[in-house]
């Protein structure tokens, strides 16, 4: 085990095998780095402590913002009291050899983002019932922060305002959670100022995009979004340039998905295209309102929730392997021992995603072996065969396609 301390405002990131110590925690690799902020797979120092976490590291010319960084832990320490399963927990914020953080519990597994990616590599579809429920997780977790109160009874009133794909994390249990929910507020007021703003103007709702006063219905909009997404695995709010992607967001003008998957029932139609309405009188008045509509579709699909484990796991199948090696040898790895990895369990074959409607061809994909079974329809709605031209348009594709 490496005794190097950060040095020169630079992290050692460590690996699993060799942990690093930062604080009050070991270091066990790099996980993501981001204009704000590099997060970190970590442990505990604490003897006997064998619960992996995700430390969050604030960049030094950050912290050259007094005002940053006090809200930065204000708004952590908010974050610290959403104890709800759709919501990654925070479990400690502070600050080790000059550097500021917040430590979360680890969530191994995918961001959205990163899904929707793989599924257009591979010329498939999330299953529009494991959006369905994606989607009604993000609003269960949503309505448990939009209606915390405080010690007093009092409303907290908490907005996430950055509801999107790269901030919703699908765990290789199954699990659906939102994260850095309790530091949007104060990481929206910076962001501008450091160039993470652009591209965000997606995911926003049409009043947030006028700088109108904003409420949980902001969020509620943004969720659609991200449903609407998952259902045509397009991207619903695109120009050429800021302005003209700004102007689709106040315009708001939106076809439902089933112009784009032929799978999507007139029902989750009218769920998706109320929860992006363009004024919030017609939209859904709360989130725990999307979530119970979302659900009670869910039942018609007589959708199991580990189906959405065993998709996560099929469409990452070497990740997941990967992942279970590394997570076994960090909590593991102790001086002068040699951790030999068992081998990863068998995932098992679950359906393949449903293929896209009316887009052209990708190149080869690589192949993922699997079952193809077909969700059953809901109740009173036949599924609709796939046709010959359903093939991926190259929007996702292409908006990650700089991306690492």
């Amino acid at each position: 085990m490496s005794e190097r301390p950060s040095q020169e405002g630079k992290l050692s990131p460590g690996a699993p095998n060799d942990p690093v110590p930062f604080g009050g925690y070991y270091m066990l690799g790099l996980i993501a780095r981001g204009g704000m902020a590099e997060v970190y797979r970590a442990r505990s120092r604490k003897a006997g402590s064998k619960r992996l976490l995700a430390v969050k590291v604030m960049r030094p010319q950050l912290a050259r913002e007094a005002r940053f960084i006090d809200m930065f832990h204000r708004e952590g320490k908010l974050a610290m009291v959403l104890k709800n399963r759709c919501i990654v927990e925070t479990v400690e914020i502070g600050e080790a050899d000059a550097r500021h953080y917040i430590a979360m519990e680890y969530i191994g597994g995918r961001d959205l983002t990163q899904v929707l990616r793989r599924c257009q590599e591979l010329q498939q579809r999330i299953p529009v019932p494991h959006a369905v429920y994606i989607a009604a997780r993000i609003a269960e977790g949503l309505h448990f922060a939009h209606t915390l109160a405080g010690p007093d009874g009092r409303p907290l009133s908490i907005v996430n305002r950055d509801v999107s794909p790269s901030n919703v994390r699908l765990s290789y249990d199954g699990d659906v959670k939102l994260l850095d929910f309790g530091i949007a507020q104060a990481l929206m007021k910076f962001t501008s100022e450091i160039g993470i703003l652009k591209g965000k103007f997606s995911y926003m709702s049409p009043e947030q995009i006028r700088g109108m006063p904003l409420d949980a219905r902001t969020d509620v909009f943004s969720a659609g979004i991200i449903l609407h997404e998952m259902l045509t695995t397009e991207k619903l709010f695109r120009g050429d340039t800021e302005f003209a992607l700004m102007e689709k967001v106040r315009k708001a003008e939106v076809a439902p998905p089933s112009q784009f998957n032929r799978r999507v029932t007139p029902e989750l139609d009218a769920i998706s295209l109320k929860a992006v309405a363009r004024d919030v009188a017609d939209r859904y008045q709360s989130a725990a309102h999307l979530a119970a509509d979302l659900d009670a579709l869910i039942a018609g699909y007589r959708f199991d929730p580990k189906e959405l484990r065993q998709f996560i796991r099929q469409l990452f199948r070497k990740e997941y392997a990967k992942e279970l090696e590394d997570s076994q040898i960090a909590m593991e790895a102790e001086p002068g021992m040699t951790i030999r990895p068992t081998p990863a369990p068998n995932t098992g074959q679950v359906p393949r995603a449903t293929p896209m409607v009316g887009t052209p061809a990708l190149a080869q994909p690589p192949a993922v072996p699997s079952i193809a079974v077909q969700p059953p329809p809901a109740p009173g709605h036949s599924a609709a065969p796939p046709d010959d031209d359903d093939k991926p348009r190259g929007f996702w594709s292409s908006l990650f396609g700089k991306r690492k």
